[in-house]
C-alpha cells in the first residue's frame, strides 16, 4: 500500500503542486475557504482513506481529480486569453511613434512627447498617432479598430483624423488637436480596461455567494463525515496505538464527505460568469460598441424604453433644402433669390439655402441694403428688387398672402416687392440608418421609443412620423429633457451633443454617439457607439441579452448538476468519477459556453 502511495504521489504532485501551493498560501494569509483548499483537502483525503481499516485505496481517483482540476484551470486561462484578444487588438491600435515637424525637421518621437498644435506626418501604412485635423494631403483611413466597420473613410484638408486609424494611401499632414492621453485611441483603451471594475448583478451575486457558500460546504462535509455514523452507533476507538472502527460506518461516510467536497467546489460559477460578461464586452468592442462595465450589460438587457435625441443622433445634424414650392416664378429663381439674400447669414438655414444654389457666389448679382429683422428674417435688394426671406411673421408684416404646406420642416417664405413668391422647406435629414434602427428595436420588443429635441414642432413631427416613433417632444431645453427622462421607467438615452450630457448621466444607461459626439457626452455615457449609427443601439441590446442568457445558463447548469450529484453522494449512490464530472466537467462545459459570448 505504501509503495503504491509513493508511486501515485509522483503524478499527484506533478499536476497538483500549484493547487497545493495556492491552498497553503491562502491558509497562511487567512483565506482558508477557496476552491484550491477544497481540492487539496478532498484529494489528500482520498489518498489517506485507503489506510483506514475497511477503507478502499482511491489513489488513482485523487490523481485524476487533481488532473482534471488543472484541465479546468487551463480551460479558464485559454478562454480568458480569447476574451482578452479583443482588447489586445485594441492595444495594437495604440501607436508607438509619431513623426513630428519641429524647426523644419521631421523627428520620430513617442506620441506622448508631441504637443497640441504641432504638425505630424502620417505616411501610407502608418497609424494616426494623435487626434487632429488634416492640413495637407488626402487619403483613405482604415477605421476598423475604432468603429468595427471595414469600409475606409476618405479624408482631405479640413477633415478630422482620429488616432488609431491607419493611413492607407497618400501622405497626410495632421495638426494635433488633443494630447496623447486625451486622444481617441487612449480613451477607448482606458474605457475597456476600466470596464472590469463595474461588475454585473450576476457577478456581484456570485462573488458574495462564493464567500458564504464555501465555508458552509466545508462544515457540511465535516458534518456528513461525523454525524451520520454517530447516529448509527459507529464508534472510533484507539487500542494499543491502533485506530479501529466499529461497524465500518466511518470510512463510508468519510468517502461520501470527500465526494461532497469535490462536487461542491464553486469553480464553474466563479470562473464562467465573469468570463461570460468579459467576453460580451470584448465582443461588443469589436463591433465598435464600448461598454464601460458589465453592470450596463445587465441594464441594457432589460431595456424597455429607449429615448433618442434628434439632431445628430437620428438625423444628420445638417440642414438641407427638402422641397421648393414657387408661386409666381420657377424653382431656380426662387432658390436664386433666397440664396443671395442669405449670402452673409451665419445661421444654419442660410447655409442650407446657399448650398442649394451654389452658383450664387459666381453669378455676378448685386446685393444691396441687407437688413436683418429680428425674429422674422432678412430683407435685401437683389438686382433692384426688394426680396424678403423669412417666416410667416415677416410675410404678415409686409402684407404678403402666404399659405401652409403639407411638407414637414422649417418653412422659409419668399416675397418679391411685397408679393408672395413661394416657400422653401428646410429640414434636418434623417440618417439612412435610423429607419432600420427603430425597426430593429421594435423587433427586439422595446415597447416605447421616444424622441426629444429642442427643434420646432414641425421639424419634430416630420421626423417622428417618418420613423414611426411612439412619441416625441419638441422645443425642449436641456432641463426639459432631464425632467422628461426622470419621469420614464428605466430609460436608455441615446444622444451626441454637449447638451445631452446631463441626460446621459441621469438615464439608467446613457449611450453616446462617439464618432462625432462631444467629449462631455462620451465622458457622461455608459456606452459609446464609435461609428454614430443608431442601429448599433439594437446591436448593443442584443449582445447584452445574449450575454446575460449565457451567464444564466451557466448558473442553472452548474447549480443543477452539483445539487443532483451532492444528493447522490450523500445517499451513497455517487462515485468519485461522478464527483469529478460534477466539478471539472461542469466547469469545462460552462467555460466553453461562456466563450460563445465572444462571438457576438
Amino acid at each position: 500500500m505504501l509503495l503504491r502511495l509513493l508511486m501515485y504521489m509522483v503524478p499527484y504532485l506533478l499536476v497538483g503542486h500549484e493547487t497545493l501551493m495556492e491552498a497553503a498560501e491562502g491558509l497562511a494569509h487567512g483565506r482558508l475557504f477557496n476552491e484550491h483548499f477544497l481540492m487539496s483537502v478532498a484529494t489528500m483525503g482520498a489518498m489517506a482513506i485507503g489506510f483506514l481499516p475497511g477503507g478502499e485505496p482511491q489513489f488513482a481517483e485523487a490523481v485524476f481529480v487533481m488532473l482534471f482540476f488543472q484541465v479546468g484551470e487551463l480551460m479558464e486561462g485559454y478562454a480568458e486569453g480569447q476574451s482578452r484578444r479583443g482588447i489586445a487588438q485594441l492595444m495594437d491600435m495604440r501607436p508607438d511613434f509619431a513623426h513630428v515637424i519641429r524647426n523644419g525637421e521631421v523627428l520620430t518621437l513617442s506620441p506622448d512627447k508631441v504637443e497640441v498644435g504641432e504638425t505630424v506626418v502620417v505616411r501610407p501604412g502608418e497609424k494616426v498617432a494623435l487626434d487632429g485635423v488634416v492640413t495637407e494631403g488626402c487619403s483613405q483611413l482604415n477605421t476598423v479598430a475604432l468603429t468595427g466597420e471595414s469600409m475606409p473613410r476618405p479624408v482631405g484638408v479640413g477633415d478630422e483624423a482620429l488616432s488609431g486609424c491607419i493611413n492607407m494611401q497618400g501622405l497626410l499632414m495632421v495638426r494635433v488637436t488633443k494630447s496623447f492621453g486625451e486622444s481617441t485611441a487612449s480613451r477607448i483603451i482606458a474605457m475597456v480596461e476600466d470596464a472590469a471594475e463595474h461588475k454585473s448583478k450576476s457577478e456581484a451575486f456570485i462573488t458574495r455567494f462564493a464567500r458564504i457558500y464555501t465555508p458552509i460546504v466545508v462544515f457540511a462535509a465535516i458534518a456528513i463525515a461525523i454525524i451520520p455514523p454517530l447516529l448509527s452507533n459507529g464508534q472510533l476507538s484507539i487500542v494499543n496505538s491502533q485506530l479501529s472502527i466499529v461497524n465500518g460506518q466511518w470510512v463510508e461516510w468519510l468517502r461520501r464527505a470527500l465526494m461532497f467536497l469535490v462536487v461542491s467546489c464553486p469553480c464553474a460559477l466563479v470562473i464562467s460568469v465573469p468570463l461570460t460578461f468579459f467576453g460580451g464586452i470584448g465582443g461588443a468592442s469589436r463591433q465598435g460598441i464600448l461598454v464601460k462595465g458589465a453592470n450596463f450589460l445587465d441594464k441594457l438587457a432589460e431595456a424597455d424604453t429607449v429615448v433618442f435625441d434628434k439632431t445628430g443622433t437620428l438625423t444628420c445634424g445638417q440642414f438641407a433644402v427638402t422641397a421648393v414650392h414657387p408661386d409666381r416664378c420657377d424653382e431656380q429663381r426662387l432658390l436664386h433669390l433666397a440664396a443671395h439674400v442669405e449670402h452673409y447669414s451665419t445661421h444654419p438655414i442660410g447655409a442650407a439655402l446657399r448650398d442649394a444654389f451654389p452658383e450664387e457666389a459666381t453669378d455676378g448679382c448685386h446685393i444691396n441694403k441687407v437688413e436683418e429683422i429680428a425674429g422674422q428674417g432678412i430683407r435685401a435688394e437683389v438686382e433692384g428688387e426688394t426680396v424678403c426671406v423669412g417666416n410667416s411673421k415677416m410675410m404678415d408684416a409686409i402684407g404678403a398672402k402666404w399659405h401652409e404646406c403639407h411638407h414637414g420642416g422649417t418653412m422659409i417664405h419668399v416675397a418679391i416687392n411685397g408679393d408672395y413668391a413661394g416657400h422653401i422647406i428646410i429640414n434636418d435629414r434623417v440618417k439612412e440608418d435610423s429607419v432600420a434602427a427603430i425597426r430593429d428595436l421594435k423587433e427586439l420588443g422595446v415597447s416605447r421609443i421616444v424622441m426629444l429635441t429642442g427643434d420646432g414642432r414641425d421639424s419634430a413631427d416630420s421626423v417622428g412620423r417618418e420613423l414611426a416613433l411612439d412619441e416625441w417632444h419638441s422645443e425642449l431645453l436641456p432641463a426639459d429633457k432631464v425632467t422628461i427622462v426622470k419621469g420614464l421607467k428605466s430609460p436608455v438615452f441615446v444622444g451626441d451633443g454637449i447638451n445631452d450630457a446631463p441626460v446621459l448621466a441621469l438615464a439608467d444607461v446613457g449611450i453616446a454617439m462617439g464618432g462625432l459626439g462631444s467629449d462631455a457626452a462620451i465622458e457622461a455615457a455608459d456606452v459609446v457607439l464609435m461609428d454614430d449609427k443608431p442601429s448599433k443601439v439594437g446591436t448593443a441590446i442584443r449582445i447584452a441579452r445574449r450575454t446575460l442568457g449565457i451567464a444564466r445558463q451557466n448558473v442553472w447548469w452548474a447549480i443543477g448538476v452539483k445539487v443532483a450529484v451532492m444528493v447522490l453522494a450523500f445517499l451513497g449512490l455517487a462515485s468519485m468519477w461522478m464527483a469529478v464530472f460534477a466539478d471539472v466537467g461542469v466547469t469545462v462545459l460552462a467555460v466553453l459556453n461562456a466563450m460563445r459570448a465572444l462571438r457576438n
